[in-house]
């Protein structure tokens, strides 16, 4: 399938869709990173009905993967420096990692780079 993105696959052969309660929920999380995450959170959510709405141009699903993957480096890319959004962050990222997103080169070196900031 030329033109098909791992992350595409995925969403393609996903059984269930849950949302599940934002994990910038908790005390202590920086409203930047609380933004970032409901950001992704509203991204992955349209990248999932785009990807599974009968009739979906390419255009549609290659624009909604852009979208949610800017979102994605977005928190891969934001420094985690209180205890809470160090936490927040790395349980985000990983039920993220869970799904198989964290799949481009760029979510690790943008996560590795947000550890040497602040």
């Amino acid at each position: 399938m030329p033109g098909v993105t791992r992350r595409t696959l995925l969403a393609f052969t996903a059984v269930a869709f849950v949302v599940k309660p934002t994990f910038a929920e908790g005390e202590g999380t920086s409203h930047e990173l609380q933004a970032l995450i409901a950001t992704h959170e509203t991204a992955y959510a349209a990248l999932y009905r785009v990807v599974h709405q009968p009739g979906s141009s390419w255009h549609d699903r290659q624009r909604a993967d852009r979208i949610e993957e800017k979102a994605l480096l977005a928190i891969c890319s934001c420094p985690a420096i209180s205890r809470g959004d160090r936490r927040a962050k790395a349980e985000y990222l990983l039920t993220v990692e869970a799904r198989g997103e964290l799949d481009l080169e760029e979510h690790m070196q943008a996560i590795l780079h947000s550890m040497m900031q602040g």
